[in-house]
């Protein structure tokens, strides 16, 4: 694997391209969600539910994405998907019911669910264990661009022109990415034998890894169902579309600030620290919601929410490429599942009081799930040790 060390810098940059395009995708329906549901003359429920579909989609997908990476490579898997997911996408803009959304929402979502993971398992595939989290923190970059360009991006496009415009782009932004990835070399991937059955059992048999799929379904429940509630949360207190937008992008900005400064620390704190500092971080980021949506609360909200998302999602993120290296590919696809339905059952069960506009009540739960995940995650990740063997790439 040595020769990839030469073409490092180009795989990391294709690879935040990956992250940035499905990212943009993917935060781009949230601060468009009230504006949807005006255009559809349909209830605000039914549109978050809607958003719910390309989560759950988006999650479920996860684990055959991995299968298929490791039968047919990372970059193909990626090219594959992205073309897909871009089609997909420019036709999502036609909808015309909430329903037809959902559906077209949920089949975009999960073609854009391969682009992330694949790119996780790639740097897996290719970055020794020690300093792997310093390259996940790097492709952060791309989610925190992606997050912070759709968020307020989506804003102003719905206000000034059309929600359906938003989509057309990141299908185009899809179609030509997978294009361009032609470029990225495949790593050598190791086969176990066997059929696909069998990295699952490896993944049943371990009970740290199911712990670490556990704490990624509650992640996504505390820091993607806040973010993606934290726009129209603010509209309903009295902000526009555009300002909800532009208060929600600070998070992209956010995650771009604090991802460097985890790319730092994570090579002197422990990986435990880094967890802790992220649940507290979140932990306050619902709280400062529960008791009020305004716009500066949400801007105090977007900035804690980055730094949660880039500390102890990263180092979460992380453990799962380490955990069990004999099924690497599954389990981050199944932690990138488990992540994004639980985001999924957040806007499920999020969508009547959203309605109701009880955003209230929606970020107080947000707080208390975030400290027991906290507690968990620290104490068992203490306790553990990492075996097996890793890339040999620095």
């Amino acid at each position: 694997m040595s020769t990839q060390a030469e073409s490092r810098p180009t795989a990391i940059s294709l690879l935040q391209s990956a992250a940035f395009v499905a990212t943009f995708d993917r935060f781009a329906m949230s601060p468009m969600l009230v504006a949807i549901a005006h255009d559809l003359d349909a209830p605000l429920g039914s549109v978050v539910r809607a958003a719910g579909a390309y989560f759950l989609v988006y999650g479920v997908s996860q684990p055959v994405w991995g299968i298929v990476s490791d039968r047919f490579g990372r970059v193909a898997t990626m090219r594959m998907t992205l073309l897909l997911a871009g089609i997909c996408s420019i036709v999502s803009a036609g909808s015309g019911t909430a329903l037809v959304l959902g559906v077209t929402r949920g089949l975009a979502g999960g073609m854009f669910g391969a682009a992330y993971p694949a790119a996780l398992i790639y740097l897996g595939d290719t970055v020794r264990a020690d300093v792997r989290q310093r390259d996940v923190a790097r492709l952060m970059v791309g989610t925190a661009l992606g997050t912070a360009l759709a968020s307020v991006g989506a804003g102003v496009v719905a206000d000034v022109a059309s929600w359906r415009v938003m989509f057309v782009l990141t299908g185009l932004a899809a179609l030509a990415l997978a294009a361009r990835l032609g470029a990225l070399p495949e790593p050598e991937r190791v086969h176990h034998g066997g059929t696909f059955l069998r990295p699952m059992g490896y993944v049943g048999r371990s009970p740290v890894t199911l712990f670490v799929l556990l704490c990624a379904l509650a992640e996504g429940a505390v820091l993607l169902g806040t973010i993606t509630l934290l726009p129209p949360a603010m509209e309903n207190a009295g902000a526009s579309t555009t300002v909800a937008g532009l208060a929600t992008g600070v998070y992209g900005v956010s995650v771009f600030a604090c991802s460097a400064l985890v790319a730092r620390l994570s090579q002197r704190w422990r990986a435990t620290t880094l967890i802790t500092m992220g649940a507290a971080a979140a932990i306050v980021a619902c709280a400062v919601l529960a008791v009020s949506q305004s716009v500066a609360a949400g801007v105090a909200t977007a900035i804690l929410l980055g730094l949660a998302w880039t500390a102890m999602h990263s180092t979460l993120q992380t453990w799962a490429t380490e955990v069990l290296p004999i099924a690497r590919a599954t389990v981050v696809s199944f932690f990138a599942g488990s992540l994004f339905v639980g985001s999924s059952l957040a806007a499920v069960i999020a969508a009547g009081l959203a309605d109701e506009g009880r955003y209230g009540v929606l970020f107080a739960a947000g707080a208390a799930l975030a400290v027991p995940l906290g507690l968990a995650a620290t104490a068992v990740r203490a306790r553990w040790h990492a075996a097996g063997p890793t890339p040999l790439r620095p």
